[in-house]
């Protein structure tokens, strides 16, 4: 079962680079008018594990703060994933 989590921390890793690189590729292309990364990728990265990279992405480069409707499903996706997280460790601890 630990392995499980070894697995997590590693996709997390992995991909909060990618989401983190996505949201930096994305402010750029919309300074300079460019086709731009579509929000359901930078959610779809979000919600396979790279959550901690999309909100550190998104106050880094300041970037997608302000349209409430990304904002509110991306704390979705973390609320997600903190849900799973609690309940992997709390019927881990359980035995």
């Amino acid at each position: 079962m630990i392995y499980i989590a070894w697995i997590y921390l590693a996709a997390t890793l992995l991909m909060s680079i990618v989401a983190f690189a996505a949201f930096g590729i994305d402010k750029r292309r919309a300074r300079l008018d460019k086709n731009r990364i579509p929000e359901k990728r930078l959610h779809l990265y979000a919600l396979l594990c790279g959550w901690p990279g999309a909100l550190l992405g998104q106050r880094w480069f300041r970037h997608k703060t302000v349209k409430l409707s990304f904002r509110v499903v991306l704390w979705l996706i973390v609320t997600l994933h903190t849900i799973l997280i609690v309940s992997w460790l709390w019927v881990y601890m359980k035995t």
